[in-house]
């Protein structure tokens, strides 16, 4: 590129800010908007390349460019467009004035940064990296030169993104002797260096590398060359920063060789649990108080207050606005409602009760060591939690009054900000009976929604009702915290698992704040927080959730209440999500013989714990008990609730499940035809559950050898999935590679690598190159070629 050019007709390259590896970076002027821009200018795509690499590198940009542009924060560094020009791909991005931290070290060398100001990025850089890692995006090259501050003392991170491309490119990385990946070795987390799986952690990691050379003027680990810094990042403890630097906090200290932990597990959660020690730090440095102006900022002339997040930082709370007048409840719902059915997601808890009786829901998430033809999607079912009715009629100001003190932060959750008590002075006037009459009447109505399964109409009800609520009774009312819960809970059955995270966040601070952390209804809300994070893949945080609500239901309601046991199933549910079948299957053990106990050995939550220890046998490659332990869950459940009951034909799956691995397809193909039967008398042919019968039947008839009528059925279900559930879902990929799996056994290889090809691109493009199941798909294709005798095109897929 050169200056004065003008690329896709719109920005006009101006002068150049920088070059490096992966290519330049120029200030530009928007014509179409007339403002100042950063163009950042890959290298060119090299010419005479392969076409089908270069397509999937332009694909793979473009995704990049596209997640970077949908992160909207006060630390993370905005894109505004992006594109192809000549050959060379392009980023625009926001124009930073300022100087990064690479920079910053650089121009103070050989002192370090002063202390206020390490604490200060590192509580803006770890604000940043919380958000984005709650967007599910990894940075991968967090360092010094990707970290910009500006003139008023923000900090941005640069480049998201940018590393895997760069990667994938080969511009700036080089592969050692080993084959190790070289990126920038002095901010390398142990497990960039072995080439494991990367994920959210990794960048804490860096971050530490990062906070120790801005506080020590040296990284962790120095050496000759490349491969020593790399050894010491694998295998060597760091020294403590204060034996280079005496003065510095010991909180601050704390804080980093945490993050430089060599093994995952042992750094912090997430970048929100660094906060208590970066407060602690900077309430032990001189000058560090919350009145105090930031160094930073203090030096062009801005004000911020130290301690408090950007407000841009925080994560809102978003309010639904206020509905005018009653929102009715649709005419055809009937006057009276079904008791909330006993589903299956343990993930459930009263929300403002401490009772036996059983509203548990369980998720079954699919059994890893089952075949990827039979297991791929969840078995659940869905129920609903009753809301608190306090029949107050006057607004809420908490037991301590307008004084009342801060909600407190659900651990495994940096929580809302801490909310005034000025909020809770200003009372609201006080509501009439006939309103606060007709919003309990709507919010049973929005319960009966529930019990009905009509969630989307259920979470409008809630929705509407949490609002009305808030403006008649306040924020922290008993009432509108049930309604919160109800809205939280109906956007868990929806899928909308973020949101309803939101929810119950703000309704477990504020429960914990006016009712006490261990009030039933505050132990609910946490446990539900645990739960949703568990169906975001935060297994570890649910986990230390888990333990921690479940420690105070043991003190205050004793280990056998029922809450106490549904707590103890789901810990045993995350363990097994977390890898720990072994664990998973002695806790689920001991609390079903608990169940059994109290409840009685028939009682749905017995029978669901049940189901939930012949899963983990299963984990465990222990497949005649876990058919033993299903075969007499599915018994029971005909008994009590029916043979065509879900949870009884999620039982009888899983006994197919385990016939299968068992070696028995002939009587696993029997239960499978009956089952796929019995789901499309009750919940309809096309039902995901049904298609997973179907499909689990192929799978059998190819294990009996009857290909022709495997491929003909793994094609039926595969089109019924594209149509019910979309071309990408991963229950459809499932089902094409039955297809590939059949047409290989067939002889048929050239179609069959048709199909695992495209199965491999598609998870590829979804899940990422590193994904398992892209990896696996990868591994198919390369069986093929290898079937063909396409050796060398093999050996590359195997790469």
């Amino acid at each position: 590129m050169a200056e004065d050019t003008l690329i896709q007709g719109r920005y006009r390259l101006l002068d150049l800010i920088g070059r490096g590896g992966m290519g330049e970076v120029w200030r530009a002027r928007d014509e179409s908007l007339g403002r100042r821009v950063a163009v950042k200018c890959l290298k060119p795509l090299a010419e005479g390349g392969d076409s089908a690499f270069m397509r999937v590198l332009r694909e793979r940009f473009r995704r990049e460019a596209r997640v970077a542009a949908a992160l909207q924060h006060r630390g993370v560094t905005v894109v505004h467009d992006f594109g192809e020009h000549e050959g060379q791909l392009y980023l625009v991005m926001e124009l930073l004035e300022g100087r990064n931290l690479s920079q910053l070290l650089e121009a103070g060398k050989p002192s370090p940064l002063p202390v206020i100001e390490v604490i200060e990025v590192a509580e803006q850089v770890a604000a940043a990296l919380a958000y984005t890692h709650d967007q599910g995006v990894v940075h991968r090259d967090l360092k010094p030169a990707n970290v910009m501050r500006t003139g008023d003392g923000t900090v941005k991170i640069c480049d998201f993104g940018i590393a895997r491309l760069a990667h994938d490119i080969g511009f700036t990385a080089k592969l050692t002797g080993t084959g190790i990946a070289m990126g920038t070795p002095h901010y390398m987390s142990p497990e960039q260096i072995a080439g494991a799986t990367v994920d959210h952690r990794s960048d804490l990691y860096s971050l530490g590398c990062v906070l120790y050379e801005l506080a020590t003027a040296a990284p962790p680990f120095e050496g000759g060359d490349a491969w020593s810094v790399l050894v010491g990042h694998r295998d060597t403890t760091p020294a403590p920063p204060r034996a280079r630097r005496p003065e510095l906090p010991g909180p601050l200290e704390h804080v980093i060789l945490g993050l430089l932990a060599k093994d995952p597990d042992q750094r912090p959660y997430s970048a929100t649990a660094l906060a208590p020690g970066l407060r602690a730090a900077r309430a032990g440095t001189p000058g560090g108080g919350h009145a105090a102006v930031t160094a930073m900022g203090a030096r062009s002339g801005h004000l911020t207050r130290l301690g408090a997040a950007p407000a841009s930082s925080r994560t809102p709370v978003q309010h639904p606005a206020r509905v005018p007048g009653v929102v009715s409840v649709p005419a055809h719902l009937p006057a009276t409602v079904p008791a909330r059915p006993p589903a299956w997601s343990e993930g459930i808890c009263g929300g403002s009760r401490a009772s036996g009786a059983w509203s548990a829901v369980e998720t079954a998430a699919p059994a890893s060591g089952a075949p990827e033809g039979e297991r791929t999607s969840a078995e659940s079912g869905a129920a609903g939690a009753p809301g608190a009715l306090s029949a107050l009629t006057g607004p809420w100001t908490g037991p301590h009054g307008a004084g009342r003190p801060a909600p407190v932060a659900v651990p495994g959750q940096g929580g809302p900000p801490a909310i005034s008590s000025a909020r809770h002075r200003a009372v609201p006037p006080a509501p009439s009976r006939e309103l606060l009459a007709v919003l309990a009447e709507r919010h049973g109505a929005g319960l009966g929604l529930g019990r009905l399964g009509r969630w989307e109409e259920a979470h409008e009800v809630h929705r509407a009702v949490a609002a009305e609520r808030e403006l008649a009774l306040g924020p922290g009312h008993p009432d509108t915290l049930a309604s919160r819960y109800e809205t939280g809970f109906a956007l868990s059955r929806l899928g909308r698992h973020r949101e309803a995270l939101e929810e119950y966040t703000r309704v477990a601070s504020e429960r914990g704040a006016t009712l006490g952390r261990e009030h039933p209804d505050t132990l609910a809300a946490r446990q539900e927080t645990a739960y949703v994070l568990g169906q975001l893949g935060r297994y570890l945080e649910a986990h230390e959730l888990y333990a921690a609500v479940l420690a105070a239901r043991e003190r205050t309601m004793g280990p056998d209440h029922p809450d106490t046991l549904r707590c103890r199933h789901n810990l045993a549910f995350n363990l097994s999500r977390l890898g720990r079948p072994a664990d998973s299957y002695e806790l689920a053990a001991e609390v079903a013989r608990a169940r059994a106990r109290v409840l009685g050995a028939g009682h749905p939550d017995t029978l669901v714990t049940r189901y939930e220890v012949g899963y983990a046998l299963g984990r465990l490659g222990r497949w005649a008990e876990a058919l033993e332990t299903y075969l007499a869950v599915a018994a029971l459940r005909g008994e009590s609730l029916g043979p065509d009951h879900p949870d009884t034909l999620a039982a009888r799956y899983e006994s197919g499940v385990c016939l299968g691995r068992l070696g028995r397809p002939a009587e696993a193909l029997e239960l499978y035809r009956d089952l796929a039967l019995a789901r499309a008398r009750v919940q309809g042919r096309d039902h995901p559950e049904t298609l997973r019968a179907l499909h689990g039947l192929g799978v059998n008839l190819g294990r009996l050898g009857r290909w022709p009528q495997a491929l003909t059925q793994a094609r039926e279900v595969c089109e019924a999935r594209e149509r019910v559930l979309g071309p990408e879902h991963p229950d459809t990929l499932v089902s094409h590679r039955e297809v590939a799996v059949a047409l290989g056994w067939l002889g048929r290889w050239e179609e069959a690598l048709k199909v695992y090809g495209y199965v491999a691109d598609v998870r590829e493009r979804v899940l990422g190159p590193a994904d398992p199941g892209t990896l696996a798909s990868r591994n198919d294709e390369a069986h093929c070629l290898e079937q063909l005798t396409r050796s060398i095109e093999a050996a590359g897929a195997h790469r």
